[in-house]
């Protein structure tokens, strides 16, 4: 029997690996790359015997993140300041993305064993009995795995309950007044134990640590506003869908280019995720 073309089966599925590989990894350059490690591996498979493609190279996809991800941590823990995922940019009219940026951090903090078996069961729909045999663990096991982390991240679910034009007005309304140090306005929308994450990577500056708090947030938006974007003010490319949160891309001071998510929780800004790390932004720039 002749074995069926490696590319025709192979490329319907690839937006759906690269979707699992992006969500175990955090990284949408590593997620291709795995992908396609998937398809050379497929290549060389004897594909007259695999009766279910997807769910088998689904297995090899995993596996290899796997892989990856004992080295990805040992990477993380030397990050010079917040880590954050690769930002996945959606537009206005497509399907906002269903694993937020919170809960992706929140996958951070799971050994890679239980963020395979959450993300595998919980998103994917993935049988215990696949997740099994993926991870050469018993269905029981995969069970706990999975149980386990979904408490650990249960706080931490996606919270975007709010119409999605009401999130991109907020993300507007924001836009301005971050941007013009009007901290009557911040205060109107941000809640009061709001943080700021901003990613730079050591290469482009952004705060080592988280900033919390609605007096610490507002006050630094108003200090941009006059040391910073008061001789270089943004400029806004569009606004859009980062990682399932409204937010915008922007082009600041010497050409940097930024994403800025906001996580909205009863309808204020609980959460802004900025990364600014070019490495991070790649895929992006053009």
């Amino acid at each position: 029997m002749t074995q069926p073309d490696a590319a025709t089966v192979f490329d319907p599925l690839r937006p759906r690996l690269v979707r699992v590989a992006y969500r175990m990894l955090g990284s949408v350059a590593d997620a291709e790359d795995v992908v396609q490690d998937a398809f050379i591996r497929w290549m060389s498979t004897n594909r007259d015997v695999v009766l279910e493609p997807e769910g088998f190279l689904r297995r090899i996809v995993t596996r290899l993140c796997l892989d990856q991800l004992k080295s990805a941590r040992r990477r993380r823990e030397t990050y010079l300041g917040p880590w954050l995922p690769e930002p996945v940019v959606e537009d206005t009219d497509e399907e906002v993305e269903d694993v937020t940026l919170p809960l992706m951090m929140a996958l951070e903090r799971l050994s890679p064993l239980e963020r395979a078996a959450f993300l595998l069961h919980d998103v994917f729909g993935v049988s215990f009995e696949e997740i099994a045999e993926t991870l050469d663990r018993t269905p029981a096991a995969c069970r706990q795995l999975a149980s386990r982390a979904r408490t650990r991240v249960r706080a931490e679910r996606p919270r975007f309950d709010v119409p999605a034009h009401h999130g991109l007005e907020l993300a507007r309304a924001f836009f301005d007044a971050s941007r013009s140090g009007d901290v009557a306005e911040l205060r109107a929308m941000l809640s009061a134990d709001v943080s700021i994450h901003s990613d730079g990577g050591g290469i482009k500056p952004a705060a080592l640590e988280p900033l919390i708090g609605l007096e610490t947030v507002t006050n630094v938006f108003a200090t941009l506003a006059e040391k910073v974007f008061s001789a270089s003010m943004s400029q806004l490319v569009r606004y859009c869908y980062v990682n399932g949160l409204p937010g915008f891309i922007t082009i600041e001071k010497d050409n940097t280019l930024q994403t800025t998510a906001l996580d909205i929780v009863d309808g204020r800004i609980a959460g802004i995720y900025m990364v600014r790390n070019p490495e991070k932004l790649r895929h992006l720039d053009a």
